[in-house]
């Protein structure tokens, strides 16, 4: 309802939402994807596979059937957790084609090295990406890490480098109710360098 409201108020542009579960290794499905035995793998790994299957697999079948941008600057990729840190790498290995990546309490820590991204992104050339961070002061911290802590780290690294970038904060805890309550407001801000028709 998010999407299809913005839409027609005109106050982003006509979006194809592709929505996808982490893969598992059983024939049968675990009762919550965050479960799922490839999530970390697939989503908190600083690599370009993903972005590869996206841009390579199934983005081409959408293809098929629906008019699909070329322009980097009418695609954004989104995520919570893990898939918040997915969604920024595979930004972050594609900026050619994914321009806008929105984050939820995003897994910017040591899971699979998403800590690394603080250093990573004061020491790399700035990349043609603009970043929604969203966390909440209750998120985790356990072995992996801080991720309230990490995801500031973030917002400062971001801001140290100039990236056009927002960091949404709350009282939230490690789920989407902070960031659901603010998400037609993220998509006004990620989208409003676009004029809708």
């Amino acid at each position: 309802m998010v999407f299809d409201n913005l839409i027609h108020k005109k106050e982003i542009p006509v979006t194809i939402g592709l929505f996808i579960n982490p893969g598992h290794q059983s024939s049968e499905l675990p009762e919550n994807p965050f479960r799922a035995s490839n999530r970390s793998i697939e989503y908190d790994s600083l690599n370009d596979a993903y972005a590869r299957f996206l841009i390579e697999e199934l983005i081409p079948e959408l293809s098929k059937t629906y008019n699909i941008s070329t322009s980097p600057q009418m695609k954004a990729i989104c995520g919570l957790s893990s898939g918040g840190i997915c969604a920024f790498t595979a930004a972050w290995e594609r900026p050619d084609y994914f321009s806008k990546v929105m984050s939820h309490f995003g897994s910017f820590t040591n899971i699979r090295g998403g800590h690394h991204y603080e250093a990573m992104i004061r020491k790399t050339p700035k990349k043609d990406i603009k970043v929604y961070l969203q966390d909440g002061s209750n998120d985790l911290n356990n072995e992996h890490g801080n991720w309230w802590l990490a995801n500031q780290q973030m917002a400062s690294s971001l801001a140290y480098k100039s990236y056009d970038y927002t960091f949404v904060t709350g009282t939230g805890a490690h789920n989407g109710k902070h960031g659901g309550s603010v998400l037609p407001e993220a998509l006004r801000w990620l989208w409003g360098d676009i004029k809708s028709k």
